[in-house]
């Protein structure tokens, strides 16, 4: 018998390989007449300082985001699906994405790209889709090419035009 999915967790961060795996996910949700969920975690752990969070970073990220999503969205509705539900949660994105949010939102699928924005992370303590893969409870589908040429994309690319030198300072260097 043939199993559709109900449920498809996208995370998103604005980098190329996250945007890619959306691309697949609307056409995957659309086979399968499921909801796509977005979902972007900021790490705390980037935006806390000797005297707490900080206000002003934690309100550019979160607006970031949000503007993230209304383009995701956007771009949904380009392709013809509507069915976007968007969720902004805080903490440690490999916990929060393998663990919380399947569980929170009932999801059967999560679909990622294979490397995100956070290099640094990756080099020492391995990359959120390698934990995903090893925690969740539900499949996990890591994407590599694009529809179009079906071509690995082996860089990880930051889109510009999405990210701040301020997002992107905290990414990589976090806030000590």
């Amino acid at each position: 018998m043939f199993h559709e999915y109900e449920k498809i967790l996208v995370p998103i961060d604005g980098s190329k390989e996250a945007k890619l795996a959306f691309d697949k996910a609307i056409e995957v949700a659309k086979r399968n007449h499921a909801k796509l969920v977005l979902a972007h975690v900021i790490d705390t752990r980037s935006l806390q300082t000797p005297t707490g969070f900080e206000g002003n970073f934690s309100d550019e990220i979160r607006k970031q985001a949000e503007n993230l999503f209304a383009e995701y969205v956007e771009d949904a509705k380009a392709h013809n699906f509507t069915d976007v539900e968007t969720v902004l949660e805080y903490g440690s994105p490999k916990v929060v994405i393998s663990k919380q949010l399947t569980k929170d939102y009932g999801i059967d699928l999560i679909m990622m790209g294979a490397t995100g924005l956070n290099a640094v992370e990756r080099l020492f303590i391995g990359s959120v889709s390698e934990y995903v893969i090893r925690n969740a409870s539900c499949d996990v589908l890591v994407v590599r090419t694009d529809l179009e040429t079906n071509v690995l994309n082996p860089f990880n690319q930051i889109n510009k035009h999405r990210i701040s030198p301020v997002l992107l300072f905290l990414l990589i260097f976090g806030v000590e």
